[in-house]
């Protein structure tokens, strides 16, 4: 068995032409969508995706702004950032780049972007929404692997689904889409026994751990759907997943490729994000 895989480079310039046909409707009503970015540091991973998203935010038809920080900034100058951005009724959405340098405490950055511009869905009230089955913003990357999974037909009720990693950004919101969707959901993490005896029942196994290919052929059931979160480096420095592509595409149904599978979509549902909150802020009036 050798797996198809599933495309995020395809299917995300497939949505991006949706989104940018959204996007022009409402500037032609006068709304132009807007995310506005910040980022502190110099983190060079940081660098790159912020420069992706400014990119394909203006390739989509939406105004980006970009605040870029030295390290040692103080904290104070980011939030009175963050407090006019929320102000400023041009701006629909604001992203805060993670990691921030140490003097942050990063979750109270989160919490004071205005929860209708929280377009990464990071905010307690927008984490809360999730957790009650009524989301209104749902986290990037775990909203792009629903888009990967819903274009393939994969079956979600009564699907088994192991998830390996309990982070606020994937492993946890991935958990409540899934929830909803009617999959019986296993959550794995560092303290899991004998990983290899859950991820072995699960028809679909997210892998959201950030360690070079953890997940071996002999981890993976035949036939199931494998969506690799991780992007490491390997010991020759090539650009990996958490799964070993090589081995798993052996054995899997459908498979998600590192590079161009769930990174594209992450950034592309971010735009999904910042337009529906453009086109939220446009009905409000």
């Amino acid at each position: 068995m050798t797996a198809e895989i599933i495309d995020g480079n395809a299917l995300s310039t497939s949505i991006r032409q949706q989104l940018a046909q959204r996007a022009a409707a409402l500037s032609a009503r006068g709304v132009a969508p807007c995310l506005a970015v910040i980022v502190a540091g110099e983190d060079p991973a940081s660098a790159v995706y912020v420069k992706n998203k400014v990119k394909a935010c203006e390739a989509a038809g939406m105004r980006s702004l970009k605040d870029a920080y030295p390290p040692d900034v103080a904290p104070a100058t980011v939030l009175a950032r963050i407090k006019e951005l929320n102000a400023d009724p041009t701006v629909h959405g604001i992203l805060v780049q993670l990691p921030l340098p140490k003097q942050f405490d990063a979750a109270a950055v989160l919490e004071a972007i205005a929860p209708e511009k929280d377009v990464d869905g990071f905010h307690a009230e927008n984490v809360g929404a999730l957790m009650q089955g009524a989301p209104r913003f749902i986290p990037c990357t775990p909203y792009g692997i629903m888009e990967m999974l819903k274009s393939r037909g994969v079956k979600l009720k009564g699907a088994e689904v192991v998830i390996v990693g309990r982070s606020n950004l994937v492993g946890k919101p991935m958990a409540m889409l899934l929830l909803a969707a009617s999959a019986t959901v296993t959550i794995c993490h560092s303290q899991t026994r004998d990983l290899a005896s859950h991820t072995r029942r699960a028809d679909i196994l997210v892998a959201a751990v950030g360690r070079a290919k953890m997940i071996r052929g002999d981890m993976i059931k035949p036939g199931a759907t494998v969506i690799d979160v991780g992007i490491n480096r390997d010991a020759d420095g090539k650009m990996c997943g958490d799964v070993d592509f090589a081995e798993a595409v052996e054995v899997a149904g459908l498979i998600t490729p590192v590079p161009g599978g769930v990174g594209p979509m992450t950034i592309t549902m971010l735009l999904a994000n910042t337009l529906e909150a453009a086109e939220r802020a446009d009905r409000r009036g």
